[in-house]
């Protein structure tokens, strides 16, 4: 890959909807005043902007950047579901590395709804979503019930994961008390409290065997980077604490997603083994050079599968794995030091760059009380159903 460099990187705190009710472009403008203040530039030295989110309305993009200056510099709209941060990421990265530009703003934000995302089977016009054939592939092999349906497809394939390497309620637990556990340490995170694994599994279900303490939140919150050129960074004077992208890498859904009539399948464990090995190709690593891990927990079986695509552990072992502490301080790896979605939050558009932000203050030893001694190489992953998979290596 060309050399591209995240010379600075901001996020709000992430916050349950409603608390503060603070406009989208608030959000975003704080968010984005960090990032260029970390990199020590003005949005005057800003070429291009790639915008991510969900929910708001079309040209929101230009809205929230309108906060920060109005240059008239071309701003990109980017929506890929819950992948959408890591998209607009790469798209920077790709402006960059292209020769299209040399700074480059990727911001991304989201203001949500209080509650699920979405209903049970009588919430609106399912052929007409953009999930139709994922939500197929599930009621053909487990019905279509009333509980939120991202629940469902989640919980169905943390079903089939137990029915085929018996995987149990207690690891799935064990993933939710970790990131929880690793939340405390973070000012930013959504919940900063500490859960047992045996308080989580008391905790309401919201789809079997999934219970509300391993389901990620809806969260209002944003995060941006700033990624710039080689040629910048001559031109400017060095920037000693950027952080390289060494790989990145974005999948979409293969036939063998769907293939398999599996819910671990069409919830992007393929596309996640995809784009883990594309990133990885291209930056010549693997995963036993990365010390500190950033991943889609979105529910805690979407963490073990993660484990299984990123290729931390043979398929089905994923629960030995976090049991045996592998995965926490102390372990092989630092995963969601964060506290991940399911602790930090999940704000659609922002959580992608929120990863990376987390990252590249872990390779800088800025985490504070969550730091990951030692830590030179990261990896952030995003995933977003319907689908998109991406992951980016990060080299101190």
């Amino acid at each position: 890959m060309a050399e591209s460099w995240i010379a600075g990187v901001g996020m709000t705190a992430f916050e349950k909807p409603g608390t503060r009710d603070r406009p989208y472009w608030e959000m975003a403008g704080e968010a984005g005043a960090a990032a260029l203040a970390d990199a020590g530039i003005s949005y005057a030295d800003v070429e291009q902007a790639a915008v991510g989110y969900c929910f708001q309305p079309s040209t929101a993009g230009q809205r929230a950047v309108y906060e920060l200056g109005l240059t008239g510099i071309p701003v990109y709209n980017v929506s890929n579901n819950c992948a959408t941060g890591a998209t607009a990421l790469m798209l920077a990265r790709q402006l960059v590395e292209g020769g299209a530009a040399d700074c480059v703003l990727a911001l991304g934000f989201e203001k949500m709804r209080k509650g699920p995302l979405g209903g049970g089977a009588d919430s609106g016009d399912l052929a007409a979503s953009p999930v139709a054939r994922h939500y197929g592939v599930m009621a053909a092999a487990h019905g279509f019930g009333t509980t939120p349906p991202t629940a469902q497809i989640f919980g169905n394939a943390a079903r089939e994961h137990m029915a085929r390497h018996g995987t149990t309620e207690a690891q799935l637990a064990a993933v939710a008390a970790k990131n929880h556990r690793h939340s405390a340490a973070n000012p930013r995170a959504q919940f900063r409290q500490v859960w047992s694994a045996a308080e989580i599994l008391a905790a309401p279900t919201v789809h079997r065997p999934l219970t509300r303490l391993q389901c990620s939140p809806t969260s209002d919150g944003a995060a941006a980077a700033v990624v710039v050129s080689a040629r910048f960074a001559a031109r400017r004077g060095p920037l000693p604490r950027a952080v390289a992208i060494a790989g990145q890498a974005m999948a979409t859904d293969t036939g063998d997603s769907f293939a398999s009539g599996s819910c671990i399948d069409v919830v992007g464990l393929p596309m996640s083994r995809a784009a883990a090995r594309g990133a990885c190709e291209a930056a010549g690593l693997g995963i036993e050079d990365v010390d500190v891990v950033e991943l889609h927990d979105c529910f805690s079986i979407n963490e073990l599968l993660t484990y299984e695509a990123l290729g931390m552990c043979p398929e089905g072992a994923s629960g030995e794995l976090v049991e045996s502490g592998a995965t926490t301080y102390g372990g092989r790896w630092v995963v969601n030091p964060s506290g991940g979605l399911i602790s930090k939050g999940h704000p659609l558009g922002a959580t992608g760059l929120a990863q990376v932000a987390e990252v590249v203050w872990q390779l800088r030893g800025e985490a504070g009380d969550r730091q990951v001694p030692g830590a030179r190489t990261g990896l952030a992953h995003n995933i977003g159903l319907g689908g998109a998979a991406v992951v980016t290596l990060l080299r101190a």
